[in-house]
């Protein structure tokens, strides 16, 4: 047996190139090689940083208008009544065009701003330059912040938000006769606002306003039912846990709205639906059932 013996190596300074070239890698191993040197994590980290800072951007683009307070009270329990002057501000006054819009509020000692549905008729801003809300004091939350400022206190308002109620849907009210509103807790305060800048209610047959609350001392609003109600709106509190003595609709809103006797036409019906979301999606299912459009079940988000 013999062996072939290769011959030896040049000097590098013969030919240093072909030495190199043989000392590479197939390409296939380069190919599997190279994205291991690929600064991937990087370039994703700068994505999510660019990312953040367009997030941020957005967020900055919000407007604040400052404004004082000029009313607060207790509307019911852990509710109250909130007054901010908003007269310096014409364009957010114009801003407000239609019930059941919002905006954003933030005071100088929380940490976010809170959401709050304005509960005044777009006509009271035009007129007297205030918004009004109703807000439900939670404790460690925005709210309970600004339900214990008083008076001259400045809190800051972004722009009005949200469709509100889409009343041109159910209109004219000769076309829909019978509209159905329900309203929990702090929900009213949107419905209030559809109320007072009127929809007809006394141009149609059977409107009722389902409002829900644990008891009459939850309830905000009451010394406006006999105005509602000579406005055409009939008012049907249900309480969940009554005190004795309370003869009217208890238990939920939408358990009260099914014992209802209704012989309604669904082509002629509409609705308005604020509060606790599984009222809303109750409600809604009834109505469905009935026969009345989706389309014609108004909500303000």
């Amino acid at each position: 047996m013999s062996f072939a013996l290769s011959p030896p190596a040049p000097p590098p300074s013969i030919a240093p190139h072909a030495h190199l070239s043989a000392a590479l890698p197939p390409m296939s191993i380069l190919r599997r090689l190279a994205p291991l040197h690929l600064p991937r994590p990087r370039l994703h980290r700068r994505r999510r940083l660019a990312s953040v800072a367009a997030a941020a951007v957005r967020q900055d683009t919000t407007v604040w208008t400052p404004a004082p307070l000029s009313l607060v009270e207790s509307a019911a329990e852990s509710l109250f009544h909130v007054s901010i002057d908003v007269s310096d501000a014409p364009e957010l006054v114009g801003s407000h065009a239609r019930p059941g819009q919002y905006l954003q509020l933030r005071v100088p000692d929380a940490a976010k701003p809170t959401f709050l549905a304005i509960a005044s008729p777009p006509s009271l801003a035009a007129a007297r330059g205030e918004f009004e809300f109703l807000v439900k004091s939670v404790a460690g939350s925005t709210a309970e912040v600004l339900c214990g400022l008083r008076k001259g206190d400045v809190v800051e308002l972004s722009q009005v938000m949200g469709k509100g109620f889409d009343i041109d849907r159910i209109e004219p009210p000769e076309d829909y006769p019978s509209v159905f509103i329900f309203a929990t807790g702090s929900g009213i305060s949107p419905i209030r606002s559809l109320i007072e800048s009127g929809f007809g209610a006394d141009k149609r047959n059977d409107v009722r306003l389902y409002y829900g609350a644990r008891n009459l001392q939850r309830m905000a609003y009451q010394d406006r039912f006999k105005e509602w109600e000579l406005s055409g709106v009939k008012i049907v509190p249900v309480l969940s846990q009554p005190d004795d003595g309370w003869s009217g609709e208890t238990g939920y809103v939408q358990a009260a709205f099914n014992r209802a006797k209704r012989n309604l036409s669904p082509q002629a019906t509409g609705a308005v639906l604020c509060g606790q979301k599984q009222m809303t999606e109750e409600i809604t299912s009834i109505l469905v059932a009935d026969g009345v459009s989706s389309e014609k079940i108004l909500k303000n988000f």
